[in-house]
């Protein structure tokens, strides 16, 4: 009677187990709920999910607490509304400890450039990782995978300034090591206007109509990235990098089709 009652007790824990691992394999996203906390369960499945583009202007929600909501939501004027002044001072402290107007030109030029290689090197080793796990997913979804699933949200296109004041403290303190202290602040006001050019760029890429060759091309480039070859095309505002590295696309969309 005990083993019967221990047989059946178990057969229930496996029954269990198994209903529950069935679940979690056929996960699916409630897209009028929260996404955060869903998308982990989705585990090996979420890598094809959230390379599936919604094309819609409406973004979803992320959180249900507001505060967290509001932090994720950055207009895209705040960008170099904040981060202008702030280049502006860094590049200033150059010119006050003696370094010269060509000198420090310069140097904002090399910021900008080194900025250019650090933005392809995050987006195709780190915003391109692949992730199977509960918060593993949770993560790579904050950080890069909304804007996969939902393109055109234009209130998470751009960086949070919360989140990117926090970034900033140590890569200035790596720049500080790396150059003098009167170059450092110019080079490092170079990177960070290179970064503000990204997220404009970005945002423009995605909302904006451009009438010439070059933003066609370079919108038709990143659109590519988003609905055609997500493994390829990594550089927003250049594909210079792409180029040196073989991860070019073959081939380029309309973007008047998008």
């Amino acid at each position: 009677m005990i083993t019967r009652t221990f047989l059946q007790h178990k057969s229930r824990e496996d029954c269990d187990q198994m209903s529950s691992r069935m679940v979690v394999q056929n996960f699916e996203v409630d897209l009028n709920k929260a996404l955060v906390f869903q998308v982990g369960h989705l585990g090996e499945a979420y890598e094809e999910w959230v390379h599936q583009p919604i094309v819609s202007k409406e973004g979803p929600r992320f959180f249900e607490n507001e505060i967290l909501e509001f932090l994720t939501r950055t207009v895209w004027w705040a960008i170099p509304v904040i981060w202008l002044p702030v280049v502006c001072y860094f590049v200033y402290s150059s010119v006050l400890m003696g370094l010269s107007c060509p000198h420090v030109a310069l140097m904002v030029v090399v910021g900008i450039f080194v900025w250019t290689l650090l933005e392809y090197s995050l987006h195709r080793f780190l915003f391109h990782i692949k992730t199977k796990t509960y918060w593993g997913n949770t993560l790579h979804y904050l950080l890069h995978g909304c804007h996969h699933k939902h393109p055109m949200d234009g209130l998470r296109l751009v960086f949070p300034p919360a989140a990117t004041a926090i970034l900033l403290m140590p890569f200035w303190n790596i720049v500080k090591l790396m150059a003098t202290p009167s170059i450092a602040p110019a080079l490092f006001g170079g990177g960070l206007l290179g970064y503000v050019m990204y997220d404009c760029t970005h945002y423009y890429l995605h909302h904006g109509q451009p009438k010439t060759e070059v933003p066609q091309n370079l919108k038709k480039y990143h659109l590519n990235h988003h609905f055609r070859i997500q493994d390829k095309g990594f550089g927003i505002t250049s594909s210079l990098w792409d180029k040196i590295f073989g991860t070019l696309p073959p081939s380029k969309i309309d973007a008047k089709s998008m």
